[in-house]
C-alpha cells in the first residue's frame, strides 16, 4: 500500500507543464555581439523540480537506472545516495526535490516523459527574477541542508516554482558556457547588474560538472517542445 501511495503522489502532482515564452534571453557573458540577445521560442517546462515520488515511479518502470543496476559509465557512487535502498526512499519525503542524479539520467526521465532537459537559454529564460537576486545570492551562500524541503514555493510569472532557493538543476547544456579569463568573479562581482555574478555563479556551477556527477543540491525539471498531452 505504501508504494501504491507514492506512485500516486507522483501522479498527482503535476498539473501540467507551463508554457514559457516566447522570450528573448540578455546572457550576462555573451560570447559574442551577436549573442547578447537570443531570441527562445515558446516551450513547456514542468511546474516544478522531478521529485522522489517521481524518480521512484521512473525506476520502479525502467529498472535498468535503479542505483543497482544503473551503469558507471552514466553514474558515479553516489548515484541515488540518499534512498533507503534501489526501489525504497525509506525516510524521505516523497514531495522533496530528486537529488543525486547525474545528467544522464536526468536525460533518460525525461525523454521517458516525452520531453528533454531544458536549454540554458530557456532555463534562464523561465528563472529570471531580477528582483531576487539578492535572496537567490544569499541562498547559493548558504550550505545544503542535511534534509531537503518539500518542493511547493511560490510561482513566477510563468506558473513556475521552485527554481529557485530549492535546488540547482541541470540542463541541457550545462557545459555549454565557459567561464574562463574572460569573465572572472571580480568582473562579475564589479558589475552594475547584481544578476550578473549570480548568473557567473550557475556558470561556474554548471561548467565544474561531470555529466557523471551527482550532487547532494542538484536535481532537475522537464522542457518539451509541445505541450504534453495529459
Amino acid at each position: 500500500m505504501k508504494a501504491l501511495a507514492i506512485l500516486a503522489i507522483a501522479a498527482s502532482a503535476h498539473a501540467g507543464p507551463a508554457r514559457v515564452g516566447p522570450g528573448v534571453y540578455h546572457p550576462a557573458f555573451p560570447a559574442s555581439p551577436a549573442e547578447r540577445a537570443i531570441d527562445v521560442p515558446a516551450f513547456w517546462l514542468d511546474r516544478e523540480p522531478v521529485t522522489n515520488a517521481d524518480y521512484l515511479a521512473f525506476v520502479r518502470a525502467v529498472p535498468e537506472w535503479r542505483r543497482d543496476r544503473a551503469k558507471p559509465l552514466f553514474v558515479d557512487a553516489d548515484y541515488l545516495s540518499p534512498w533507503a535502498s534501489a526501489d525504497a526512499l525509506g525516510g524521505l519525503s516523497p514531495r522533496a526535490p530528486v537529488v543525486r542524479v547525474s545528467w544522464f539520467a536526468a536525460r533518460a526521465y525525461c525523454a521517458w516523459r516525452g520531453g528533454r532537459l531544458p536549454r540554458e537559454a530557456e532555463w534562464e529564460l523561465a528563472a529570471d527574477a531580477p528582483e531576487l537576486q539578492a535572496q537567490i545570492l544569499a541562498w547559493y551562500a548558504r550550505p545544503t541542508p542535511p534534509v531537503l524541503p518539500d518542493v511547493g514555493g511560490a510561482p513566477n510569472k510563468w506558473g513556475v516554482r521552485d527554481l529557485h532557493g530549492l535546488v540547482w538543476e541541470w540542463i541541457d547544456d550545462f557545459s555549454a558556457t565557459l567561464v574562463g579569463d574572460s569573465v572572472c568573479g571580480a568582473e562579475a562581482n564589479a558589475a552594475r547588474d547584481p544578476s550578473a555574478y549570480a548568473a557567473f555563479m550557475r556558470f561556474a556551477f554548471r561548467g565544474s560538472l561531470e555529466a557523471r556527477d551527482s550532487v547532494a543540491s542538484l536535481g532537475f525539471r522537464c522542457a518539451y517542445d509541445q505541450e504534453p498531452s495529459r
